[in-house]
């Protein structure tokens, strides 16, 4: 089992609440910090595994754009390479009927990682954690020093990723603030849809684990379109009617993901191809002085034309 989604939404307390009702959990977790005093429930290989993958492919978990789903990025080769790597980590995970594993990044790169997972034979079945992305981008702007526009781009990138990449598999919706409501409900309901033995009996644990003031962040506003585009509204409502087995529209999330990506890819083609004319040598040429400079020769040159007084 995948918990998927962006960092900040409640995937630590719904892969802590499986692992209570009987998910195996990978050794090696990653330890609590002052951000997370409960814990990642996350295994260090995994972030080692992932970090490196994504840093020899040219992003890391906290790049906003879509280079990495580009054409020609992922080669043959290097889905090979990644596909062994993460099957020689799955090789040390528990023998138990049931193992749960999380890292937010697994949600960038899932396509390698299920192909991994079935080839050592597991089933996969991903569990996507869903948050208010005012609530997400907040608690990303306090524990990670993020402005709320990369921490917006950051949930829209990531819902979206994980939503796209885990279509016509087992899989079930779950809303951070349903699970600490009832988790009862919510246990139920992964159960039913995956379907998969998951036991409540641990109730006392998991009662004592999601104490309410687990949730640091809470909005219940409107939701806020820092883009101006709408896409923030039509993701969480989509995202949030799967997680109340309602009816949603998934060609909403294909209009927001092609909207986003055109916007994303042709942003940072601008922005690139200004960074290299800003580190070229020409650059140099368009220091103020130089400028003054030349332009004041260009006018004596031309005075006799008239154009320039």
């Amino acid at each position: 089992m995948f918990v998927l989604g962006t960092a900040r939404s409640g995937t630590a307390a719904l892969t802590r609440v499986l692992s209570l009702c009987g998910g195996a959990l990978p050794p090696g977790m990653l330890g609590a910090m002052r951000g997370n005093p409960r814990g990642f429930w996350e295994p260090r290989a995994v972030n080692n595994l992932n970090d490196a993958i994504l840093y020899r492919n040219g992003s890391t978990a906290i790049d906003p754009s879509l280079r990495l789903y580009e054409e020609g990025v992922f080669n043959a080769e290097e889905k090979a390479a990644c596909t062994a790597e993460i099957g020689a980590f799955l090789n040390t995970v528990p023998a138990a009927p049931l193992v749960v594993i999380k890292d937010p990044r697994i949600t960038l790169l899932s396509d390698v990682w299920f192909e991994a997972a079935r080839l050592a034979e597991f089933d996969v079945v991903p569990v996507l954690s869903v948050r208010h992305p005012e609530e997400v981008i907040a608690s990303i702007g306090k524990h990670m020093g993020a402005s709320p526009e990369l921490a917006n781009a950051l949930w829209l990138k990531y819902t979206l990723l994980a939503e796209r990449h885990t279509r016509g598999l087992p899989r079930v919706f779950v809303e951070y603030a349903n699970l600490l409501d009832d988790w009862r409900r919510e246990i139920k309901r992964i159960s039913a849809v995956l379907p998969i033995d998951l036991n409540t009996e641990d109730d006392g644990a998991i009662e004592e684990f999601l104490e309410q003031d687990l949730r640091n962040q809470r909005y219940c506003g409107p939701v806020r379109e820092p883009f101006g585009m709408g896409w923030n509204s039509a993701v969480y409502d989509a995202m949030r009617s799967a997680a109340r087995d309602d009816r949603w529209d998934q060609s909403v999330l294909d209009c927001v993901f092609e909207e986003y990506r055109a916007s994303e890819r042709a942003f940072r083609t601008a922005f690139e191809d200004s960074r290299e004319h800003v580190n070229s040598m020409s650059f140099m040429f368009f220091r103020p002085s130089l400028l003054k400079l030349t332009r004041g020769v260009a006018a004596m040159a031309h005075r006799r034309r008239g154009t320039w007084a």
